[in-house]
């Protein structure tokens, strides 16, 4: 079931809307505690599985069949994840798609920029994504259809914009998903996306360094399931580039 209603959708192989980020402005004179940085919350799995091994491309399967495969499983997990706390994530509540201190805006198909609250961002994704994922001429399954040549580069747009909705959840919504008792399942799915991605050079660690702390808590080698070094490497900007 997909989170609100269809928007700002694309058209068949072409490239969706571009995001871009900027600081929110004055820097907060105290940051706010981040719960899910607590070893208590960032411990908790609800599979002990090690996904690096799991995220490692199989024998004689074909990597774009892997890519497309593990893509669309991605978006539905991050899309029911999401609709586990959109109540709490209202155009009151979050009145731009914050990630700490990052705001993303989202530009349409004619590269116009989109005021947006964060649930009208996080539709203009699921709507957009869901509209590829569909599509014959961009995730074929029937025999015979081949990938688009833009196959590996709109996957990588696809995980970018999913990286935004989980990183969304874990800065605004950490704590209703605490009191849902769904912060294991939470963690699984980031630790799962973030090592797939790696392994396929999926995000730009430039992307993702928002995240840096709770990427290296959460897939250090010496977490659970974890399986590599976190974070973006050293001095990596709390704000992600126009790219």
């Amino acid at each position: 079931m997909l989170v609100g209603s269809v928007a700002a959708v694309l058209g068949r192989g072409g490239d969706f809307g571009k995001s871009k980020a900027k600081p929110n402005g004055k820097k907060p004179v105290a940051e706010e505690k981040k719960v899910y940085l607590e070893p208590e919350y960032a411990k908790s799995r609800i599979t002990d599985c090690e996904f690096k091994e799991l995220v490692m491309l199989p024998r004689e399967i074909d990597l774009n069949e892997w890519l497309a495969s593990n893509t669309t499983t991605f978006f539905h997990h991050v899309n029911l994840q999401y609709s586990t706390i959109s109540e709490f994530c209202t155009g009151d509540a979050c009145q731009t798609m914050a990630v700490c201190s990052t705001q993303y805006y989202w530009y349409d198909e004619r590269g116009k920029k989109v005021k947006c609250t964060a649930p009208q961002y996080v539709d203009f994704v699921m709507s957009s994504v869901q509209k590829l994922v569909t599509d014959e001429d961009v995730f074929p399954t029937k025999y015979g259809r081949e990938f688009p040549s833009s196959f590996e580069s709109l996957v990588k747009k696809i995980c970018r914009y999913l990286f935004h909705v989980l990183a969304h959840i874990y800065s605004s919504h950490f704590k209703e998903t605490l009191a849902l008792e769904l912060h294991g399942h939470l963690n699984t799915l980031y630790v799962h996306f973030i090592l797939f991605a790696r392994e396929f050079n999926l995000l730009d660690p430039k992307e993702t360094a928002v995240m840096d702390d709770l990427t290296e808590v959460l897939c250090s080698s010496g977490g659970p399931g974890g399986g590599g070094a976190g974070g973006g490497g050293t001095g990596a900007q709390n704000h992600v580039k126009e790219r």
